[in-house]
């Protein structure tokens, strides 16, 4: 296949502005608020019963949430060497993207607390499909575009996510705080209807635009033939993967070190607005307009740190960036006030479009240039992302817990250390040699 071909890289960028609205809509802003009001047993309670289970809702909600990480994490190398050996990987990315919208859309159902059981699956088979569409996704990236391009285009799906899940979020928010415009009675609102329709808008968006992506994007590029047991040859195709993965060290050092600082990463965009809640006392519509900065940002810093890694190199960037993060945890143990928890989120949304983009594009760069398994690669560079998520959201808890959130945020400074001392073991001129 020719590479750099402008309607493939173009269309490829577009399924990050598919499905970024279940990040943002889903996981971070509407969604989660809504849980905590509905699903719970009575008025001026947080607690729910879950199959039998009496849990608070908060737990339950994070709970799901680390259950669609941890089975997807599971699930995916296996899925992934099958696609490879089969050539259809783009008909894995179709069937968890259309399992995600559809579960999205399926939220609009939840009117209740009666109904908390069904958007509890609703919710981890969403996360599902998210993840294990992305995988594919990703994998995409060496196969249509050369190395040269792998920072700006990885910058540029970024970017246009942000972009297109901040214009569905500004949508809903206005139908949640002006239903009147929308021909919304008192009666509907009660109801939760204008946050359910933005449950269902997300779905809709995510399967729509993702039409463009399928509609160009190459499938069995590799012309592959397969032929027997599709589950045993996909286990002999993954065997073959680890056993390549052994041998290289500079592939391995980047997946260590990315573990930890994308540890401390996730769990900071995860828990910004929690931290402006409970630590600030912040208004739900100062929170929202974190969320909204962070988005916005993320577009300036995603460009940004792809042109300074085309001037100084891809580890190096990612070294300067670690740092920022360390001085972000600082700052968030000493910040008092609204205004500097709003400059404060402006620095993250800058390195966390940075960091997430680069990210991508540099491990992209380490894998084998000849290697027809990009599938299979990627999968371990999402099991590294969502079991650090995991990890990294429960040490804070558990600390939170105990002491503080500030002393939480404080201890994700050794995640980000630890990713930098492997990151500088990577500058190494003869591990970096493993980069294309």
């Amino acid at each position: 296949m020719i590479k750099n071909n402008p309607k493939i890289t173009n269309a490829w960028c577009m399924y990050d502005w598919a499905n970024s609205a279940y990040s943002l809509v889903i996981t971070s802003a509407i969604f989660p608020v809504y849980f905590g009001a509905v699903a719970i047993e009575k008025e001026g309670s947080n607690y729910i019963t879950f199959l039998g289970f009496h849990l608070k809702n908060s737990v339950l909600f994070s709970g799901a949430v680390s259950f669609s990480f941890l089975l997807i994490s599971i699930l995916n190398p296996f899925l992934s060497s099958i696609a490879d050996y089969s050539g259809k990987k783009k008909n894995f990315m179709q069937f968890f993207c259309y399992l995600g919208s559809i579960s999205c859309a399926l939220l609009f159902f939840f009117e209740n607390s009666s109904y908390t059981t069904f958007a509890v699956f609703a919710f981890i088979f969403a996360g599902i499909g998210y993840s294990g569409s992305i995988v594919f996704y990703n994998s995409y990236l060496p196969e249509i575009a050369t190395e040269d391009r792998f920072d700006k285009l990885s910058a540029k799906g970024f970017s246009l996510g942000y972009l297109g899940s901040v214009i569905l979020l500004v949508f809903n928010l206005s139908m949640i705080l002006k239903p009147s415009l929308y021909g919304i009675g008192e009666l509907a609102v009660k109801n939760g209807l204008p946050a359910r329709i933005s449950f269902l808008s997300v779905g809709i968006w995510w399967a729509l635009f993702a039409q463009i992506t399928f509609s160009r994007l190459p499938n069995n590029i590799y012309q592959r033939q397969p032929s027997g047991n599709y589950l045993l040859n996909g286990y002999h195709e993954l065997q073959k993967v680890l056993k390549e993965l052994k041998t290289q060290k500079g592939l391995k050092m980047f997946l260590i070190s990315f573990f930890f600082y994308n540890m401390g990463v996730q769990t900071v965009m995860y828990l910004a607005a929690i931290f402006g809640d409970k630590e600030l006392k912040l208004e739900s519509s100062n929170l929202i307009m974190v969320v909204l900065i962070l988005q916005l940002v993320a577009i300036f810093g995603a460009w940004a740190f792809s042109r300074i890694s085309g001037k100084i190199g891809n580890i190096k960037t990612l070294i300067i960036m670690v740092f920022i993060w360390i001085g972000i945890c600082i700052g968030a143990y000493f910040v008092t006030t609204g205004n500097e928890f709003y400059l404060l989120a402006s620095v993250v949304g800058l390195v966390m479009g940075g960091v997430q983009a680069l990210s991508r594009a540099t491990y992209a760069k380490f894998l084998p240039s000849d290697t027809t398994d990009t599938a299979s690669y990627f999968s371990f560079y999402d099991i590294t992302d969502k079991i650090g998520t995991v990890i990294g959201t429960a040490v804070f808890a558990v600390i939170d817990q105990f002491t503080n959130m500030r002393n939480g945020i404080l201890a994700l400074m050794i995640f980000f250390i630890i990713g930098i001392i492997f990151l500088m073991v990577l500058n190494n001129k003869k591990l970096k040699m493993g980069m294309r």
